[in-house]
């Protein structure tokens, strides 16, 4: 096989698995009960998302552009281009990675006061129970 090939069935493989983890996240916050399972569920979407915007953003072949420098001649004429990752993408990753962990921890801090005053973390019992 070509490397070209190999780069694109990569690539493929990228946005297959997380299209893969955002339906696994998505059918279990809408087909489960318990709240933890709904944020974990939640969790596993999240994750797909953060995934697929990684591989969005990713060149093959590609320099951070920390680290790329400038071939230029006598006359300062840039010589030769070179290709660099947008960083942009894998910042905002990083940035929803921060922020989807204070909503979960969030969320597991609510499901926790749920049980102590309902004693259940079952959703079908508490829309049952009176307030």
């Amino acid at each position: 096989m070509t490397e070209e090939l190999m780069q694109q069935i990569l690539k493929i493989s990228f946005y297959g698995a997380s299209l893969a983890l955002i339906l696994i996240g998505l059918y279990g916050v809408l087909t489960k009960k318990n709240l933890i399972k709904i944020l974990l569920s939640m969790a596993i979407a999240e994750s797909g998302l953060n995934l697929l915007f990684v591989a969005i953003g990713y060149i093959m072949n590609g320099t951070a552009p920390i680290f790329s420098t400038a071939v230029l001649d006598e006359n300062n004429q840039l010589l030769e281009t070179v290709t660099m990752v947008d960083p942009i993408p894998q910042a905002l990753v990083l940035t929803a990675i921060v922020i989807g962990l204070g909503v979960t921890a969030v969320g597991l801090a609510l499901v926790i006061r749920l049980y102590k005053h309902h004693n259940t973390i079952n959703i079908d019992e508490i829309r049952n129970l009176k307030w």
